[in-house]
């Protein structure tokens, strides 16, 4: 891959940034002069947790001394396909990216390969012909998410699942329609909540994992909908408007209504230890150092696991929450 690299490189930098170092921060547009070269697609910057995760890639990138071609897809599929044939036509050593939905990579992906660019996916899980496509995924595992929001609501209704109580009546706000993690934080929830009869989802829609869509969402839901007894809601970013929606209309969260949230940024953890919320469910966005390991991998020809998933916890009412570190989202 020696001769590779010989474009010049502001030339092909138009829509992204590339980056050595901080958040944010691009570096003057200078030749390259050797190491691996990574092509990042970021869907956005649509939260505190993306806003972290873009973060831990970046410094992550600097700290290992890979050069970094970052791109913000703001929420476009489009946009991310252009920029991974962007980073093809670089000839970078490895692709990366945060799909935005899970269908709709077959053509790109298959470009890459042809071009010999090994690609990560991360964060987001994609649906794909053939999976020798992509090298591998690193992120989260959201079905294992969702299973922990149904497993604490099942401890907190206890009693009433074991007496012939009225309905759990239950509001769903998912996340980006078409997205593995709002395709499997549904279905985790459900594997669990379909055991229990008295669980009833009355109301799903998606929110598009946005604080203002949270919002708007609750707002109609609470003029539609009467005896909610829980919310579970796939982000954190929609259950800061879910709050603001609840507070407006003078019901008690985390008391009048069951929250149950994904992603314990630190707004949700403070929300919990308010007494707002109930339990939140850890999503993990610190990968940027697992990342560039693989990358390096990738680089120098080596295989991957197929699938890795990051370790996350689960905070709750009754926990001793006084020992949780800043969460830096």
């Amino acid at each position: 891959m020696a001769v590779k690299k010989s474009v010049g490189l502001a030339a092909l930098l138009i829509g992204f940034m590339v980056i050595t170092g901080g958040c944010g921060k691009p570096k003057k547009e200078t030749p390259v002069t050797g190491g691996i070269i990574l092509g990042f697609s970021q869907i956005g910057a649509e939260s505190a947790w993306r806003r972290c995760n873009s973060q831990s890639i970046q410094e992550a990138a600097a700290a290992a001394g890979i050069q970094l071609l970052f791109s913000n897809a703001e929420q476009k599929q489009e946009n991310q396909i252009k920029a991974i044939r962007s980073f093809i036509a670089y000839q970078v050593d490895v692709i990366a990216f945060v799909p935005i939905v899970a269908d709709g990579w077959d053509n790109v992906l298959q470009e890459a390969k042809d071009a010999g660019i090994p690609v990560l996916v991360t964060d987001r899980k994609i649906d794909i012909e053939d999976e020798n496509l992509y090298a591998g995924f690193i992120g989260t595992d959201s079905v294992s998410e969702g299973r922990s929001a149904a497993e604490f609501l099942v401890k907190k209704f206890e009693d009433r699942l074991t007496s012939q109580d009225k309905p759990i009546r239950i509001v769903e706000l998912s996340g980006t329609t078409g997205s593995s993690p709002a395709r499997g934080r549904a279905q985790g929830f459900r594997e669990i909540i379909d055991q229990y009869p008295q669980f009833q989802i009355i109301y799903s829609e998606s929110g598009d994992f946005l604080r203002s869509k949270g919002y708007e969402l609750m707002r109609s839901v609470l003029k539609e909908l009467q005896d909610i007894d829980v919310i579970f809601s796939h982000n954190d970013g929609m259950t800061l408007g879910v709050l603001d929606a609840i507070k407006e209309k003078n019901i008690n969260p985390g008391t009048d209504i069951v929250i149950v949230t994904i992603d314990a940024e630190q707004a949700a953890i403070d929300a919990l230890i308010r007494g707002e919320v109930n339990c939140v469910i850890e999503c993990n966005p610190k990968t940027g150092p697992a990342i560039m390991q693989l990358a390096q991998k990738l680089a120098g020809g080596d295989t991957i696991d197929r699938f890795i998933h990051v370790e996350e916890a689960v905070f709750s009412e009754g926990d001793d929450l006084s020992s949780i570190p800043p969460r830096g989202y």
